[in-house]
Parts: C-alpha cells; structure tokens; sequence
C-alpha cells in the first residue's frame, strides 16, 4: 500500500468514527428532548389541576361556608353595627 491510500484508509476511518459519535449524540439529545417533553406534559397537567383546585376554593360560597362554620363568623346586621365618632 502505498501512502495516499494508507492516508485516504486513515481519514475514512475518522469520518466513519465522527459519524458514528454525532449518531450517538443525536440519539442521546433526542432521548432528552422526549424526557423533558413527557416532563413538560406532566407539569402543565400538575398547573391545570392547580387552577382548578384554586377556582373551586376561591368560590365566594366555599368562602362563606368555611367563615360560618370553621371561623363561626356571622354576616354584619344594623343591630351589631357600631358607628365611631371623631373626638372634637
């Protein structure tokens, strides 16, 4: 073999490793978009719960149900309403 196709031997080699290196990386990077894609469905299916948990909680009757029966609050009445005046 002369030194042209010893050379031509040795860059074909380099070409083939380099291919298969960037076919690996390829591999490698799309095996983590797929990963970070399944994440990303599983979060915005956590934040679509979460609107709906908070919707459901922030409804003015829930609100009034827990004050009147965990807070025992009552609603304002004429009668309990004390009027402050300003000392002169």
């Amino acid at each position: 073999m002369n030194r042209a196709t010893l050379t031509l031997l040795v860059l074909l080699l380099v070409c083939a490793l380099s291919l298969v290196a960037a076919q690996q990386r390829t591999r490698k990077l799309f095996i983590s978009l797929d990963r970070a894609q399944i994440e990303e469905r599983k979060l915005n299916q956590d934040w679509l719960r979460l609107e709906y948990e908070q919707r459901n909680l922030s409804k003015s009757a829930r609100i009034r149900d827990v004050a009147r029966n965990q807070l025992h609050m009552v609603p304002i009445s004429p009668e309990r309403t004390l009027y402050l005046k300003e000392a002169r």
